[in-house]
């Protein structure tokens, strides 16, 4: 049996990437700093999954374990397994990098020459890319080239919404989940074996899968999170059913869908099939998502590389429409949530210096182009 290490024990951690690698018979064990959960799972060494679609099923995921991802058995750990992934956000992955290292480190102080994968699966472009840089900060110089021949740090593209737990539930390990997944690797960046994992998908063509995700499922999720916002919407299924924003979100994802097709040749058939399928998904009955979770961190999301600004400049790019992006980046400045501190800080920089400054601040637009004068103008209508 294969072993797995994966960073992260929260919803998408149990719910998706780990649920695959127990059901492909690999032994996982959960690293993560919240001691209670940690207990839980180490002590039961399984949960439920509640995947939810057309119907509803209950799952159950076993032969896990979990360690204190601060503590020396992580180490241990990292010193046999073959396959280390995460699911613990973009911004936590330089916290976990220096573990990372020391278990590297240990494992080839124990002579082990065999391959080990690893493999982040978060909401970013090439974050595995970005986790081996900083791996490497904290792994001795010496160590480099030995890392280079045994160490495969694989991209990858996820895709699967995990809404918070109801906290209804009494079972604090159970999660839910939607039946849609999707898991692309780079399969050129492994080293050694490939794993043959039912649900990871191998491909040599990884940026038109990640593009493909962030232009359709983050941007039209986090538009219909903005737009329910301002029209008092709780639920991303709220806001999806209401016509208006169901036209514009859509309208959207055809926008930056025309970037993909002209950059990568998808079919046009088949890209709008899978617009049509991701809406379906946000309508979702059995997931209660609040657009204050897909909301949150809007600086992050009007970054130059996400999901609002990047399919903008491909719109740019190959000169074709764009409008309702903008309205969506529009809506984006106007979103407030007072225990959200990006929100929180985005307000405060609309108010000191105005809105094209705060654009060419976040999104790195200029202030003196078009798009952003559009997107003023818009911004002062909503």
């Amino acid at each position: 049996m294969k072993n797995a290490v994966h960073f992260g024990a929260g919803n998408i951690g149990r719910g998706f990437i780990g649920k695959l690698l127990a059901d492909a018979d690999v032994a996982v064990t959960f690293a993560d700093v919240d001691a209670p959960l940690i207990d839980q799972l180490s002590h039961k060494q399984e949960y439920k999954v509640k995947v939810v679609g057309t119907d509803c099923q209950i799952d159950t995921v076993t032969h896990v374990t979990a360690v204190n991802s601060a503590s020396e058995d992580v180490i241990d750990r990292l010193v046999h397994t073959d396959l280390v992934t995460t699911a613990v956000g973009p911004n936590v992955l330089d916290l976990i990098a220096k573990t990372i290292a020391t278990g590297i480190t240990k494992r080839f102080a124990a002579n082990n020459q065999a391959p080990l994968n690893i493999i982040a699966c978060e909401n970013m472009v090439r974050g595995t890319t970005h986790l081996k840089g900083e791996v490497y900060k904290h792994l001795d110089a010496s160590l480099h080239a030995q890392a280079d021949e045994l160490v495969g740090f694989v991209d990858s593209a996820v895709d699967r919404i995990v809404p918070p737990a109801e906290a209804a539930n009494d079972d604090p390990l159970e999660v839910t989940v939607e039946s849609f997944s999707e898991w692309i690797v780079d399969e050129q960046q492994f080293k050694g074996e490939v794993p043959d994992i039912s649900g990871m998908e191998k491909t040599d063509n990884l940026m038109a899968f990640v593009e493909r995700k962030l232009f359709t499922l983050n941007t039209g999720h986090c538009i219909t999170a903005y737009l329910g916002c301002l029209k008092g919407h709780r639920t991303i299924r709220e806001a999806i059913e209401d016509p208006q924003i169901y036209a514009e979100v859509k309208q959207a994802m055809q926008e930056s869908g025309e970037v993909l097709i002209q950059r990568y040749g998808f079919d046009r058939d088949l890209h709008n099939a899978y617009i049509d399928k991701i809406l379906g998904r946000f309508a979702n009955p059995y997931l209660v998502d609040e657009v204050d979770r897909v909301g949150r961190q809007p600086i992050r999301k009007l970054g130059a590389n996400d999901r609002l600004v990047k399919p903008l400049l491909g719109t740019i790019e190959y000169g074709t429409e764009n409008k309702t992006l903008l309205k969506g980046i529009a809506a984006a400045l106007k979103y407030t949530n007072a225990t959200d501190p990006q929100a929180i800080e985005l307000q405060q920089t609309l108010k000191d210096t105005g809105i094209k400054q705060t654009l060419a601040q976040y999104t790195g637009l200029d202030q003196q182009s078009k798009e952003v004068s559009q997107i003023e103008a818009i911004y002062n209508q909503l």
